[in-house]
């Protein structure tokens, strides 16, 4: 059963990930070098951890740190 704590999480989550979308937001967060998939990637990794979910959370973050590990290195 999901409780209040978790509803509230779940519903920051939520926000998170319609700011991720927002296009200002996805503008800012460009113009830092910050891609907004891999960002939108590492907190859905995080929102699973938080959920009890180590396996979902594992293979999110390590697919978050692939890109990112791979990205950094072609630059």
């Amino acid at each position: 059963p999901i409780t209040a704590p978790e509803n509230e999480i779940d519903d920051v989550f939520e926000e998170l990930a319609m700011l991720l979308k927002n296009p200002d937001v996805v503008a800012a967060l460009t113009a830092k070098g910050v891609n907004t998939s891999l960002a939108t990637m590492a907190m859905d990794g995080l929102h699973e951890y938080l959920r009890g979910q180590r396996a979902k959370a594992i293979d999110e973050m390590s697919q978050f740190i692939e890109e990112v590990r791979a990205r950094a290195s072609a630059s």
